[in-house]
């Protein structure tokens, strides 16, 4: 016993000094070559909670005070922070030899995706996989998606309990979840993996999505319960896609318009196959990645028209008005005759972008442009678009929810800017516009296009058959949760419907 307490107090006087060493090498040294240094306490945990329960608040706050460049401590890690269009371009187009995105994310996402693909590959590599990908997301393939995706949410409300009846209440984070993975399975991967879409694969999907948590940066290969669950599912998921693989080629069946079948027949430049396994495994990746962000926005969006039921009403009159009635299945050309559908899915990417900060090793020391700061290969750089489409500077009122704000605003303003193609076709550098809701660079989302549509055709389709609004007492929407690295609504995230008299049908 004694020797606990004695253990306990040389422990806390350990500490003690740490912290006192910590904070006056933070008073009295700084090196005017590096950003300011985030005053923290304690020196392996820095600003790990602030950041953790509000990154958005603490970016601003540190702003405030050093600038838009600074060094953030994040579990042990300087990080650092360049705020603003020119971060981005800084940080999201920094050269290959100089910021690496393999070594920040591949502990994280290779347990969960599966070896050999993303960023558990070289980047060359995982551009020529990105190439591949495209073959899924040609302007025809988006075309032929918008009868496919509105069916699937024609079916859900049709037959899901959360839209059972004439009006009631539902927890919307769930049922966008699951909208979002049949219309991402559906268009994206095809009849045959839809049809596995049962409940043990929502099971498995929930399993492996656990594997995304913040702690996995740094444990990912601890034998926690949800590391073994991600891991279980990880093996099962990839299994029912090698079966679908392997019965293709048994029958012969490798040559339908579908993504597996278009994986099947794609060789890398040196003339390799791609094989089975990483056929499984980049489809993984596309169900996850189609579904999150599509997920996330989604439930914003409805939540939000619940909050603002003259919007619900001002899309309603859109569709009647430009699209006629009766209402007839959508086109992929009706989504451009619906220009207030486009700014409300554009306002709410603006103002709850899943992914907060987007980070990237720095492997070289960086000389900073207009400033006397070099970043050593030590850091993580730490860029946040999300931030940028929060300033006042680019968007007026910007915490305030209005897709009107982008009535009047000219194509110009948000475009990427110069057009560069870095292994999978030509695509814009994206850091000239303030709102990157899909990154920018050479990792910028390859999905962006799809997500557009997907979100489109989801809200008109729930908007011809629903009215949406706020529970009694509720004002405004849930806060942001920010404990996933993929943040959403806080729960419960619930909304009022009353299914419309007339579905125009």
């Amino acid at each position: 016993m004694e020797f606990l307490v004695l253990l306990t107090a040389y422990a806390g006087i350990a500490l003690l000094a740490a912290i006192i060493v910590n904070v006056i090498s933070q008073l009295l040294f700084h090196d005017k070559t590096k950003p300011p240094v985030v005053f923290h306490w304690i020196p392996f945990l820095g600003s790990t909670i602030t950041y953790g329960l509000d990154p958005y608040a603490f970016l601003f706050s540190c702003k405030e005070k050093y600038g838009d460049i600074f060094t953030f401590i994040l579990l042990g890690q300087k990080t650092t922070v360049y705020l603003g269009i020119a971060g981005n371009e800084f940080i999201l187009n920094g050269k290959l030899k100089d910021v690496n995105a393999e070594e920040v994310y591949s502990q994280l996402t290779t347990p969960v995706f599966g070896s050999d693909v993303v960023y558990d590959c070289p980047n060359s590599k995982l551009m020529e996989q990105k190439k591949f990908v495209k073959f899924g997301l040609t302007q025809s393939a988006l075309e032929s998606h918008v009868r496919l995706i509105e069916n699937e949410v024609l079916d859900y409300i049709k037959t899901s309990p959360h839209f059972r009846g004439s009006s009631g209440t539902t927890d919307i984070s769930a049922a966008m979840a699951e909208i979002t993975i049949f219309t991402a399975a559906r268009a994206l991967q095809g009849e045959e993996v839809r049809s596995k879409l049962t409940a043990e694969f929502a099971d498995l999907y929930h399993d492996l999505d656990k594997g995304f948590r913040p702690i996995n940066f740094m444990l990912p290969w601890a034998p926690l319960p949800h590391n073994r669950k991600r891991d279980a599912a990880h093996a099962r998921m990839r299994a029912i896609y090698m079966d679908i693989i392997n019965q293709r080629r048994e029958n012969g069946a490798t040559k339908t318009s579908d993504m597996i079948s278009n994986l099947m027949q794609c060789s890398y430049k040196d003339g390799t196959p791609l094989p089975d396994k990483e056929i499984a495994h980049m489809m993984i990746t596309l169900l996850m990645a189609g579904q999150h962000t599509s997920s996330s926005a989604s439930s914003w969006i409805m939540l939000r028209l619940a909050s603002q039921p003259e919007i619900t009403e001002a899309l309603y009159q859109e569709q009647v008005e430009n699209l006629g009635t009766p209402f007839k299945p959508l086109e992929y050309s009706d989504l451009a005759r619906l220009p207030l559908h486009q700014n409300v899915v554009k306002e709410t990417l603006r103002l709850h972008l899943p992914i907060h900060s987007i980070m990237r090793k720095v492997t070289n020391h960086l000389s900073v442009p207009g400033t006397s700061y070099v970043i050593p290969p030590s850091h993580i750089l730490l860029a946040s678009p999300g931030a940028t489409a929060l300033t006042e500077e680019y968007f007026p009122n910007a915490n305030r929810w209005d897709p009107h704000r982008w009535d009047n605003r000219s194509d110009k303003e948000d475009e990427g800017g110069e057009m560069v193609d870095y292994g999978y076709g030509a695509v814009s550098k994206g850091t000239a516009s303030p709102y990157l809701p899909f990154g920018a660079g050479r990792h910028r989302c390859i999905g962006e296009k799809f997500a557009y549509v997907n979100l489109g055709v989801i809200v008109a389709t729930l908007v011809r058959n629903f009215k949406f609004f706020n529970p009694e007492g509720r004002k405004g929407v849930p806060k942001t949760d920010y404990s996933s690295l993929l943040s959403g609504p806080m729960k419960p995230a619930t909304v009022v419907w009353e299914r419309r008299e007339s579905k125009g049908f």
